[in-house]
């Protein structure tokens, strides 16, 4: 039985996206680029599109990704944050504060990445 409009949205809406904290690496000079995002699922597949149209608008990524090639790079998540069934939750708060830890962490910056 085919499922009625009103019942595809009612399962839209109860998915709940993968979000949290990612990383790029360039696999060839071990830079990263640590970044969040409340659609994990989606965040790749946007910067990968950026990085092969030439439009990121981080330009030392996007330089490396031009003179290394996509095969250098992967998309790792490093920390997932689970959804609540309470909505009064501000994620995008969570994960600034997250991003903010592994930053302070990882330091990606200058030789060491791409932040």
């Amino acid at each position: 039985m085919m499922k009625t409009q009103k019942e595809l949205k009612n399962d839209y809406k109860a998915a709940k996206t993968k979000m949290g904290i990612f990383q790029i690496k360039n696999t060839a000079n071990g830079k990263i680029y640590i970044d969040s995002s409340t659609n994990l699922d989606a965040i790749w597949n946007r910067m990968r599109t950026e990085l092969k149209f030439g439009s990121s608008r981080n330009e030392t990524l996007q330089k490396e990704w031009k003179e290394f090639g996509e095969e250098s790079f992967s998309f790792e998540v490093l920390s997932e944050i689970k959804q609540k069934e309470d909505e009064d939750i501000n994620y995008t708060a969570e994960l600034k504060e997250l991003k903010a830890m592994y930053l302070e962490e990882l330091k990606p910056f200058a030789d060491k990445g791409y932040n």
